[in-house]
């Protein structure tokens, strides 16, 4: 068994809660603004912060929604959302983080498996919480703000707060579910992912083991809060540094620059999607950027030539992450003093990986390329009432398997090199779409691109790309001059439509499987 370790020490780990973790890296001044509103610029201080959470904490377990309770909550990135997740989690109970661009039916589903009986949202979608509530265990719905007029039977945040609770209502910090975000795959219905406290504010000390957050330092918080990368790196890791979060309750690219130039960020955490705006699109040189030290990538495989772009365009370095929402999510990380082009990162301290030959379960000798599994303290505890999907997922001994396919170099960074079923099979080779797509993106005339495999009776699959152009559209003949000598002649694109977009999920990754239906629907016309 060929394990691979981290190169940094480990860090000591604790049984303490997560918002417990949080409060203690506050610091010492009650009156500092932790939280700002983007768009409006209100401001939330350390003590207001405090306050609402033992509040909120005190009120749940006084009408006896706090232990024990599931508590759904659907909202955009607003200082509330801190309030509420961190009030349930210091009540002990356990929030599930629903994605505020589901439609109602999407909704129900979370609501029906996760068994919340309380749905916190804002007014906005309360039409749609009802229409989504019936037929599931949700009693009560609450708004963020004023009561919608006529809503008499909706509660507020303010109708749940109460006295304020002194103390993080004892749980089992290590087995004791806090977050219940949805993990959406690439089929199937989303499952429940369970994270304890354990597995989170673990992940934040881990994490923090590598990355170097000032104290006061500011961040853009556009990454949603509902997935497990805005949660856990900014939320959560972030404000347990004592750093101060910029929240964007949606992304604009105008905005965060203006917020970031504004507040003079030293950090930006983005998706691939923001990092290839930071490297094309002509605004950026409207801004005066030169705060910003990192620029920090994760949700999915970025291509080096995009990272080398935006670090000269910038003047800062570009880095990558790697992580998961079974991973609580970080099990790689880059400090900006180790920036490599292409690479997802470093193994984080208290962290073991192996890489695996999926056809024999056998670990690959050192540098080869197989299936990355980890073991360590912010692996999950499995899939909400699922022991199948948990089975297939996690082993006997702790080991999780990421179907991710990668590679470590001599100096233990970690490449990314597709999703096990994601590989595209071409005459019995095995072509990484997200390969295709890095050298695709590098084309003056390409967007934004996404690659996926199209049956063929000859070839097996057909390697096909969606393109968005950038102004003139480039042909399918452009496009296979610029992979010649690039890519192996098997790993050339085959076929080409261009689109108007590229489906994404709210963590960036590409939606191959809508792609795939897009396809069928062609050709069944």
């Amino acid at each position: 068994m060929n394990i691979i370790t981290s190169r940094y020490p480990e860090v000591a780990l604790r049984e303490i809660s997560i918002t417990d973790r949080l409060f203690e890296g506050l610091g010492d001044d009650p009156n500092r603004v932790m939280l700002i509103d983007g768009p409006t610029g209100r401001e939330v201080s350390v003590e207001a912060f405090r306050r609402g959470v033992r509040s909120l904490a005190g009120g749940l377990n006084a009408r006896g929604t706090g232990k024990g309770a599931m508590i759904a909550l659907m909202s955009p990135n607003l200082p509330e959302f801190a309030t509420v997740f961190h009030g349930v989690a210091y009540a002990g109970g356990t929030v599930t983080l629903v994605n505020p661009t589901y439609t109602a039916s999407e909704l129900r589903h979370q609501l029906k498996d996760s068994g919340a009986t309380l749905l916190i949202t804002i007014p906005q979608f309360l039409a749609m919480a009802r229409e989504a509530s019936e037929g599931t265990e949700v009693r009560e719905i609450a708004v963020i703000g004023a009561r919608p007029e006529g809503a008499d039977d909706i509660l507020t945040l303010a109708d749940l707060m109460g006295a304020e609770q002194e103390a993080q209502t004892p749980i089992d910090i290590r087995n004791h579910v806090l977050a219940l975000p949805y993990s959406s795959g690439t089929t199937g219905l989303p499952k429940g992912v369970m994270l304890t406290h354990w597995n989170l504010s673990s992940n934040v000390d881990q994490t923090l083991g590598m990355v170097d957050i000032q104290p006061g330092e500011a961040t853009v918080a556009f990454l949603p809060f509902f997935h497990i990368y805005g949660l856990e790196c900014l939320l959560n890791m972030a404000l347990a540094a004592g750093g101060a979060l910029i929240t964007m309750p949606r992304f604009d690219l105008e905005m965060f620059l203006d917020l970031s130039s504004r507040y003079r960020t030293r950090r930006m955490y983005v998706v691939p999607p923001v990092m290839i705006a930071l490297a094309k699109h002509p605004i950026v040189d409207n801004y005066d950027l030169s705060c910003v030290e990192q620029v920090n990538s994760g949700a999915a495989p970025l291509g080096g030539d995009v990272t080398d772009t935006v670090e000269r365009r910038l003047g800062c370095p570009s880095t990558q992450g790697y992580g998961m929402t079974e991973l609580s999510p970080v099990s790689h990380s880059t400090p900006a003093s180790e920036a490599r082009a292409g690479a997802s990162g470093l193994t984080v301290p208290n962290t073991e990986c192996r890489v695996v030959d999926p056809a024999t379960g056998k670990d690959v000798e050192p540098g080869a390329e197989g299936e990355l599994w980890v073991r360590g303290p912010q692996v999950m505890k499995g899939y909400w009432n699922n022991p199948k999907a948990t089975a297939e997922t996690l082993d006997a001994d702790g080991w999780l398997r990421t179907g991710d396919v990668v590679r470590f170099d001599e100096d233990g960074f970690m490449y990314v090199t597709d999703r096990l079923k994601e590989l595209i099979k071409y005459k019995g080779f095995q072509v990484p779409p997200a390969e295709v797509e890095a050298a695709l993106i590098t084309h003056p005339k390409v967007a934004d691109v996404g690659v996926i495999g199209v049956p063929d009776a000859e070839a097996g699959e057909l390697p096909m790309a969606f393109v968005v152009g950038a102004g003139e559209a480039p042909t399918l003949e452009e496009l296979q001059a610029h992979l010649e000598g690039t890519l192996s002649h098997y790993k050339q694109v085959r076929l080409l439509r261009i689109v108007d977009e590229i489906p994404k999920a709210a963590s960036g990754k590409i939606l191959r499987r809508v792609l795939r239906e897009q396809v069928k629907e062609a050709e069944q016309a």
